[in-house]
């Protein structure tokens, strides 16, 4: 996929399993709002039981096409379908999917109980099934005891599930989620992390979350749609996109990375040689790039090992001063200063616990990789 230009926007298929029918489908949706192109021609599916996230800049167009799905936007051209019906003429109450809005958006003036019903009274079910849904989520989402609280006697959390509870309670083919976890703290956003991935397999539903946090949709999601100026540039696992991104807009967007540009010198069928300026030749893993194309060699950090030690011959290597050194509790950040002025980056583990570094700011130290530690960017 390295090769991929990012204007290309196939449907996307789910690897591993090209026999199964997606639940959902865009076809070539775009989107305008007063000569603004919000969504540009996004064809893609997602499979039942997936746990899909849309993750991207603000103004990207993940929301919008978030909206499409749930029927608040009708597509200017392209078609919205779920499980092969088209959903363009039909109201956002009838379709199976429900939303949770970044707002919550809960009735101040209604009960946590009147919050998670509200929903099913609008569409009438029995008031004996009202009850027995409403214990379910309560029950479901640990609420129980707070059904006759009003939102302002709820704390952030409790009122993120509240409105969760609401958007599950009518059995949703699809659960829509935008940036659902915006509002909470950090410890917190990472519990309900784990807990929304918990209610997804119990219930069995298939998840669509839009968010900008890249580590969230890392962690939350089993496929991620990378969205740029209103088009999916990359779609793949988690792992797939950080460690094959296929793009230098990704590979920037998607954690931290050194991305160091260079010419191709030589192209083997498992190594790719490219000669820059700031890291000498780089033996980086094989590519659809050509001897003389211009390239980048994306690096994560944690992929460098640093040491004062010469790294030997097999490894790709170069030395530099410690500019500045970022200690994360778990992991320290490296920032290294090469001849020509080039700052890399490289993380190591804090495994030991000592007070004094290995390293200083100010230290010659070498930085060393492996061949296959780099990918080769053509775009």
């Amino acid at each position: 996929m390295n090769g991929q230009h990012q204007s290309d926007n196939p449907v996307t298929t789910r690897s591993g399993d090209p026999a199964a029918s997606p639940l959902v489908r865009f076809d070539a949706v775009s989107k305008r709002f007063a000569g603004v192109t919000a969504v540009d021609g996004v064809s893609l599916d997602i499979y039942p039981g997936e746990f899909f996230a849309l993750l991207g800049p603000s103004g990207c167009g993940k929301t919008t096409l978030l909206r499409t799905l749930a029927g608040f936007e009708t597509p200017d051209s392209g078609r919205v379908l779920l499980n092969g019906e088209d959903l363009t003429r039909v109201p956002p109450h009838r379709r199976p999917v429900n939303m949770m809005f970044q707002s919550y958006a809960l009735f101040p003036h209604l009960t946590v109980a009147g919050n998670v019903a509200f929903g099913l009274k609008q569409d009438g079910l029995p008031q004996e099934e009202i009850a027995a849904r409403i214990a379910e989520m309560l029950a479901l989402l640990r609420l129980e005891g707070l059904e006759a609280r009003k939102p302002h006697q709820l704390s952030g959390g409790q009122r993120q599930r509240v409105a969760l509870a609401r958007a599950l309670v009518k059995h949703p083919r699809v659960l829509l989620l935008d940036e659902p976890l915006a509002a909470l703290d950090k410890k917190l956003r990472g519990e309900t992390q784990f807990e929304l991935m918990r209610l997804k397999e119990r219930l069995g539903l298939t998840f669509v979350i839009v968010t900008h946090d890249q580590e969230e949709a890392m962690t939350v999601a089993s496929r991620i749609g990378v969205m740029n100026h209103g088009r999916l540039v990359q779609v793949a696992t988690p792992s797939e996109i950080y460690e094959q991104p296929n793009s230098r807009w990704v590979a920037d967007f998607i954690g931290d990375v050194n991305l160091i540009d260079g010419r191709v010198a030589e192209k083997t069928t498992v190594v790719t040689t490219v000669a820059t300026t700031p890291a000498g030749t780089i033996r980086a893993a094989a590519s659809d790039a050509k001897p003389g194309d211009s390239v980048a060699v994306a690096l994560r950090p944690e992929k460098i090992r640093i040491g004062r030690e010469v790294p030997p011959a097999s490894l790709n290597a170069v030395e530099g001063e410690v500019a500045a050194i970022g200690y994360l509790g778990d992991f320290s950040i490296y920032k290294v200063r090469l001849a020509d002025g080039f700052v890399m980056e490289a993380a190591a583990a804090n495994v030991a616990r000592v007070i004094e570094r290995p390293v200083s700011i100010g230290d010659r130290v070498w930085l060393s990789w492996a061949t296959d530690a780099g990918v080769v960017l053509t775009q």
